[in-house]
């Protein structure tokens, strides 16, 4: 038989670098470090202050003793891996905050790619009653459908997911892994048994970047291990943060906001998704209150300080 291996595969939003909150960026070390994962997805990852944060990252881990590669980039998103990078390139054009990664994963080619999607045009708020691109709060929510696709087409989003699958299928890796902060929730969380949960306000809507993943083979881990969006409803945003006053994390302070808008997604016969957790406080913000999550989600909660305002999601695949 052929042999099998696991390959764990975290993606975090760690908000501005981890420096929102106070030791934020020590936090994102030693989560990571205790985590241990053999690929390391971050998002908001850009360089403050012209300090790389990927060096002070890959040094921060040493410390912990654990050993990672990686290499630095002028986009707000960055990769680590246990494994040997073989090439990275900032994916695509100059919108669209991707990165691509080539990985050697014990003689198996792996392409990974990496994004922080366009996080205007939020057009998840418009049944909520608040605007996607000044967060202001409307007079009255849309109740347009067609309305919200507009204005979720606005923005760069399908054209960056659009690059990426034709970026994929040029590819000649045996597994492709594409893990992100896609600031869009999934078209298979916003269905007809939850319309009328979560502010989804009686709407059902097709999100395009979930769905044009999907229709190129794509295969959504999270919603593969657990698809039942009303038992795992899989929460990545807006999380709970004790180090900060509700108000400081909501954007919309007077709805239920929260969605799963961070995925890993994969493709590659031999690649399938095991396990999926989690990563990050159970309680998320709900109309501006800290609210305990009763779904049968599962989590790692954080240790000491948690540095962000998102949770992260951890993907345990096996490869053959």
């Amino acid at each position: 038989t052929k042999e099998k291996q696991e390959l764990s595969v975290l993606h975090l939003n760690i908000w501005m670098e981890g420096t929102v909150v106070k030791n934020g960026f020590e936090a994102v070390a030693d989560e990571v470090a205790r985590i241990d994962p053999d690929i390391v997805m971050f998002s908001e990852a850009s360089n403050k202050e012209d300090a790389l944060f990927v060096p002070r990252m890959l040094d921060a881990l040493r410390e912990r003793g654990k050993i990672y590669y990686g290499q630095g980039s002028s986009l707000d998103v960055a990769l680590l891996s246990k494994y040997p990078i073989l090439e990275q390139t900032e994916n695509i054009p100059h919108k669209d905050r991707v990165l691509r990664t080539r990985l050697d994963v014990n003689g198996k080619q792996v392409v990974a790619y990496t994004g922080h999607l366009d996080y205007t045009h939020y057009a998840c708020y418009l049944p909520r009653g608040y605007s996607g691109v000044t967060w202001k709060k409307l007079e009255t929510p849309v109740t347009d459908k067609a309305e919200i696709e507009k204005a979720n087409n606005k923005s760069l989003r399908d054209e960056s997911i659009r690059l990426v699958i034709e970026d994929a299928t040029k590819s000649d890796a045996d597994f492709v892994i594409l893990g992100g902060d896609f600031n869009e929730p999934s078209h298979r969380d916003w269905i007809e048994k939850n319309k009328n949960l979560y502010d989804h306000n009686g709407f059902v809507v097709p999100w395009t970047v979930t769905t044009l993943l999907e229709e190129a083979g794509f295969i959504d881990s999270y919603r593969k291990i657990y698809p039942n969006p009303l038992t795992h409803p899989g929460f990545t945003y807006p999380s709970d943060n004790l180090a900060k006053t509700p108000e400081k994390i909501t954007w919309a302070p007077k709805a239920d906001e929260r969605d799963r808008i961070d995925f890993i997604f994969y493709k590659g016969k031999g690649l399938k998704a095991k396990k999926a957790v989690l990563f990050g406080p159970k309680e998320s913000i709900v109309r501006s209150q800290r609210v305990k999550e009763t779904s049968k989600d599962k989590f790692i909660v954080p240790l000491d300080v948690w540095p962000t305002d998102h949770k992260g999601l951890l993907v345990t695949f096996i490869c053959k």
